[in-house]
């Protein structure tokens, strides 16, 4: 069989707007809900929207778009993408350097994985309305966050997640995403709305977006917003690949990574709305980071009238964003192996959830989950984003990165586009990488 007929027939998304939504999906996850909310109260409420903002214009208009143009072009993922770069300035090892970003999305996904078991067990227990009678919830997150203390719960997000992608990325991964980000933006409004009814939840508002403008003079408001735009964008040299390698040849990518950026900010706005507001009208710590999702917030639940309905609501709706994230994530390595060792789905959706397992259960506890994912968040992620900004922007040909974004686009690309993408791009994913390293971690 030619390699062009193994290309043609392979799987793909349907239309545009599945490509999109997978792409929300994937950007839209635990960096939207808790992160956001507390780092825009900590650096200067709207303050810190206004660089967050131009940073995920340039993000969206250079690194996810170039990212979605480097797998469509070669329609491959990172390796086969790496390799293609490398092959056309007459060398080799891009195969072994495009395993970084593989390996960076796997790694990252295990840890993921341990995360939606623990919300699967918070959504059971506002089904079955014992989440309300817990009195410690700390301890209550204490005994879940243990090792080996959610192996079941854990292994049913597994299920869960890869039962879906056996069934491919037209009827699994597309169909899925269609399904679950509508449901997840129509929660959160609904918990907007009865959050913005709470007595004090105007100091949370006030705490979001009342904008101290000296703090635009901190650098650290500078980095920070950096670092969030950066990892909320999903920019990882992974994943995005992938899914761009999906889509067909006359979709305008331009207008797609505009859309994935305007709906990924969207989506940390509406949490921002909801967490924030809800947190001060029950006087909690709104600082309170990852711990915001297993203790605080249930305790806000238990507070609230109809808070078992709303408790429900929510995570319901956490664990679609968190299931649509690790889609994604799992998606590179499921990718790889039927690409590179020429796999079934089936056998390298098979692969990759025994490794997932296997890994997994033995990071378990809170502190494990946090210490791992704050290193591969540190040192892999964003090397693989700038290998592949480097790779497609430096190391493809002259004028190949311009033409294939091209591709399917009726207005021509601006003089704007070889130097946002090859100088500041790139120098801004370098930065994140040195100041992720120096500062032990800015996403």
């Amino acid at each position: 069989m030619s390699q062009q007929k193994k290309k043609d027939e392979r799987d793909a998304f349907r239309s545009k707007l599945g490509f999109v939504v997978a792409c929300i999906g994937s950007a839209v996850g635990m960096g939207n809900i808790w992160m956001f909310p507390y780092r825009t109260g900590k650096f200067g409420g709207a303050a810190f929207l206004i660089p967050y903002f131009i940073f995920i214009l340039v993000l969206g208009f250079s690194g996810v778009l170039g990212e979605m143009a480097f797998g469509r072009s070669v329609q491959t993922g990172p390796m086969g993408a790496f390799s293609h770069a490398m092959k056309s300035r007459g060398k080799r090892g891009g195969r072994a350097i495009g395993l970084i970003p593989v390996l960076g999305s796997l790694a990252i996904a295990i840890g993921y994985s341990v995360v939606v078991g623990w919300f699967l067990k918070y959504l059971f227990a506002g089904v079955s309305g014992s989440l309300l009678k817990v009195k410690d919830m700390g301890a209550y997150f204490g005994e879940l966050g243990t090792a080996f203390g959610s192996v079941g719960w854990h292994m049913a997000g597994l299920a869960l997640t890869f039962g879906i992608m056996l069934l491919g990325v037209s009827r699994g991964i597309e169909k899925m995403n269609k399904f679950m980000m509508p449901v997840f933006f129509v929660f959160f409004l609904i918990l907007m709305v009865r959050v913005i009814t709470l007595p004090g939840a105007l100091d949370g508002y006030r705490y979001l977006f009342v904008p101290r403008w000296e703090e635009l003079l901190n650098v650290q408001t500078w980095v920070y917003a950096l670092g969030q735009a950066f990892f909320s964008l999903s920019l990882a040299g992974s994943g995005t690949i992938v899914y761009g390698s999906y889509l067909k040849k006359d979709v305008d990518v331009v207008s797609c990574a505009r859309n994935v950026a305007f709906f990924d900010t969207c989506a940390a706005l509406l949490a921002g709305m909801v967490v924030i507001p809800a947190v001060f009208a029950f006087r909690l710590d709104v600082s309170a980071g990852p711990p915001l999702m297993f203790i605080t917030l249930p305790a806000v639940f238990q507070e609230m009238p109809l808070g078992g309905l709303f408790a429900v609501i929510f995570f319901i709706a956490v664990i679609f964003a968190a299931v649509t994230s690790l889609m994604n994530l799992f998606e590179t390595p499921i990718e790889a192996l039927q690409e590179q060792l020429k796999l079934s789905r089936g056998a390298a959706v098979a692969m990759v959830a025994v490794v997932s397992a296997a890994v997994g259960v033995f990071i378990e506890s809170a502190d494990m989950v946090s210490l791992w994912m704050d290193a591969v968040s540190i040192y892999v992620i964003p090397l693989g984003a700038l290998l592949a900004a480097v790779m497609f922007f430096w190391v493809c040909p002259k004028g190949y990165a311009r033409e294939q974004v091209q591709l399917g686009r009726s207005k021509k690309l601006g003089a704007w586009f070889e130097p946002v993408t090859k100088y500041v791009f790139v120098g801004l994913t370098l930065a994140v990488y040195i100041l992720g390293v120096l500062m032990g971690g800015i996403g």
